[in-house]
């Protein structure tokens, strides 16, 4: 299983998510804002990131386009309650794998980190 990088400044959108990736059997860590993500990203090399856009401090179309200079190959899938195209249209022009809508949808979630790991880029829900 995967090693889950979970960026949210919400304890209970990290929870949830938390809650659906142990379950299936992914190892997972947290981080609440962007300089933590940052350094956790640097340090634990996830294979996966799951951000959300709005958060205090750096918001997450910043921590994806650092992510992704730090990390050409970084897989990051947006976590966002954020449904407009424009937004989903950015966060891909900056790299992003995918895009998945909160409230989260654990089947959902599940397909399209599976997707990702597998290398194969997926639109959204």
């Amino acid at each position: 299983m995967a090693k889950i990088l979970i960026v949210d400044d919400s304890a209970m959108s990290r929870r949830i998510l938390r809650g659906i990736l142990e379950h299936a059997g992914h190892q997972v860590s947290e981080a609440e804002d962007g300089m933590v993500a940052l350094e956790k990203y640097f340090l634990e090399k996830p294979d996966l990131v799951l951000l959300d856009l709005i958060m205090k401090g750096m918001l997450g179309m910043e921590v994806l386009k650092k992510v992704r200079l730090m990390d050409h190959d970084a897989r990051v899938i947006v976590a966002s309650a954020d449904i407009q195209s424009s937004t989903r249209a950015m966060t891909q022009a900056e790299g992003a794998a995918a895009f998945v809508n909160k409230p989260f949808v654990s089947e959902f979630v599940l397909k399209t980190v599976d997707l990702v790991l597998e290398g194969r880029n997926h639109g959204s829900d």
